[in-house]
């Protein structure tokens, strides 16, 4: 349901219930007004106002407000919330619905009955939010001094529909998107709040699966950016955080698998080297060839405990990181070369992530096996020259030599170079890449 706790608006420092019941009517006197673009002016006037209430505006309002990021979905979803049919209610409930919901709230009374809360500084909602505030920013001398006159704050819950607790926030993910931040001093912040009773297991309902501190903040980009993930998994291992919790980063997956899955490969590699536990498909995407060997008996068969989707999620992994000697392995274990993978939609090959990871080792290795280079992934409807191409378009200009000798060897085996890629302009201003479409590069064997 829209929206998902990372798209929630954040509240105005003051927020007012009759405000938000007269934000309410209006838009409902919008969608009654017949007006086609009456509804996507309310939107933008909201979190225009929105944006000019925060004390400290981040980009979630401040840098995306004018690329409608967050106009078009509110928009969406008031349509399809006043929608009955061929017709539109145009109910006030709704209204209040959509409202709340933004707001990442489940329903309209538990969104008036946060507001109501935060205006009563006393009010475990009020305590919550200003620890929150203090955790995002890093301010440990609030934060202590809330825990202390509220001591059994660590384990309340937020209201959102995450319901998530103190420890989650220093994670940066799941949460709000506004409050995924990572201070220089994220680690000193979870020892604050597990040395005052937080749960180090407590899971959050978000990604499909019952989240942990751990598991969120082992697949987060912003404490990695910020150089403090490590930190903050070291202080989580030491209060005894458990590895071994399917669904701890979302879904049902296992802790290093979900690294892997939202690329954090350092991290999945540290948990490894603290003992987290690894199937089939981690050990092929941490390039762990001697573990890998061990899910297969002599005969080059998988072990009873081990799945055929294990096997070819862990083929894709290894695609996606450059384990070209775990790809060779599996291949000649019977892995099909051009088997259909899941996770950049559906239907594409290993071929097809390799080119788009800009892997060299792997590409060659897929097509030494006779990987097809015309083969058309399901979701796209592309080739993986395709995927390399893209791959490199959004690569910076520094990390972009790798694709041209990737663009090259599938030009080389055959890949089918059209005329529109030829007068793609960014090709044609790059003359590297102009010359590994014409299969003018020179190739290392």
């Amino acid at each position: 349901m829209y929206p998902n706790p990372q798209q929630a608006l954040p509240l105005p420092t003051r927020p007012n219930v009759e405000q938000y019941k007269k934000l309410a009517k209006d838009l409902v006197k919008a969608c009654k007004s017949g007006d086609p673009a009456a509804i996507r002016v309310w939107a933008i006037r909201w979190i225009e106002k929105l944006a000019a209430l925060q004390d400290a505006p981040r980009s979630l309002l401040r840098n995306e407000r004018e690329s409608s990021a967050h106009v078009d979905p509110v928009e969406q979803f008031a349509r399809k919330t006043f929608s009955r049919g061929d017709t539109a209610t145009c109910a006030l409930t709704d209204a209040q619905f959509v409202i709340a919901r933004a707001h990442g709230f489940v329903s309209w009374p538990k969104f008036v009955k946060h507001v109501e809360s935060l205006a009563h500084v006393s009010s475990t909602v009020s305590a919550f939010e200003r620890a929150v505030s203090a955790i995002v920013t890093g301010n440990a001398v609030t934060l202590k001094r809330v825990l202390c006159e509220h001591p059994k704050l660590t384990r309340a819950r937020s209201t959102r529909e995450h319901g998530g607790t103190l420890l989650h926030y220093v994670s940066a993910n799941g949460v709000e998107g506004y409050r995924q931040v990572s201070p220089s001093n994220a680690a000193e912040i979870a020892e604050i709040l597990l040395a005052a009773g937080a749960d180090v297991d407590a899971e959050a309902d978000v990604y499909e699966g019952r989240c942990t501190p751990l598991g969120l903040v082992a697949t987060s980009g912003p404490p990695f950016i910020a150089g403090v993930q490590q930190d903050v998994i070291d202080v989580l291992l030491n209060h005894g955080a458990r590895m071994d919790r399917p669904g701890s980063v979302g879904h049902r997956d296992g802790l290093v698998r979900g690294c892997l899955s939202n690329g954090q490969p350092q991290a999945a590699e540290y948990l490894a080297s603290r003992g987290a536990p690894l199937d089939l498909s981690e050990a092929a995407g941490l390039g762990r060839l001697d573990v890998v060997k061990g899910f297969f008996d002599a005969d080059g068969n998988l072990n009873p405990k081990t799945t055929q989707a294990q096997m070819v999620e862990g083929f894709g992994l290894a695609c996606a990181y450059g384990r070209a000697h775990v790809v060779d392995f599996l291949l000649d274990q019977g892995m099909e070369v051009d088997a259909e993978l899941k996770g950049h939609g559906e239907g594409h090959t290993g071929l097809h992530v390799a080119a788009f990871h800009g892997q060299i080792d792997v590409v060659k290795t897929l097509l030494r096996h006779g990987a097809r280079v015309d083969a058309i992934d399901k979701t796209w409807g592309t080739p993986p020259l395709l995927w390399g191409l893209t791959g490199w378009d959004r690569q910076p200009a520094g990390d972009r030599d790798k694709y041209y000798e990737v663009v090259a060897r599938l030009v080389v085996a055959g890949a089918n170079v059209t005329p529109d890629l030829l007068a793609w302009d960014k090709a044609k201003a790059n003359p590297k890449m102009l010359s590994a479409l014409t299969e003018e590069v020179k190739m290392n064997d």
